[in-house]
């Protein structure tokens, strides 16, 4: 199965900046294309808020959004070759702490079979002290 492989995470420290990095594995015999790949982050007891994404635009430029809470302070990019992306966080403040999960949208393509998928990272701590 295509899965995602979260890095970058720990402690830091008000005001500080951290890089979150995703990549794609992909098993043998399969070929993950992107379409979209994000950022999102839950708290315990709270809904999985989406942070970041990127959205690939074929002919035209990659669309970007961001939540209004991280508006200027993060900025997330993508690797096509290297079927990874990237969060880079700065300024970043208490509020910012969480479980930080990288998302994925893409076709899973086998010699037999193509199929739509959206794949989900385990998740990376990101802790901000003040």
């Amino acid at each position: 199965q295509v899965q995602l492989v979260e890095s970058g995470g720990g402690l830091v420290q008000a005001g500080g900046s951290l890089r979150l990095s995703c990549f794609v594995s992909e098993p043998a015999g399969v070929t993950f294309s992107i379409d979209a790949m994000a950022w999102y982050r839950q708290d315990p007891g709270k809904e999985r808020e989406l942070v970041a994404e990127i959205i690939r635009g074929g002919t035209v430029p990659d669309r970007r959004n961001y939540a209004e809470a991280v508006e200027g302070r993060f900025s997330i990019s993508m690797d096509i070759p290297r079927k990874t992306v990237n969060l880079q966080m700065t300024n970043l403040n208490p509020d910012d702490t969480s479980v930080y999960y990288c998302n994925a949208r893409g076709r899973a393509e086998v010699v037999t079979a193509i199929k739509y998928v959206e794949v989900w990272g385990q998740g990376t701590l990101v802790t901000v002290a003040s």
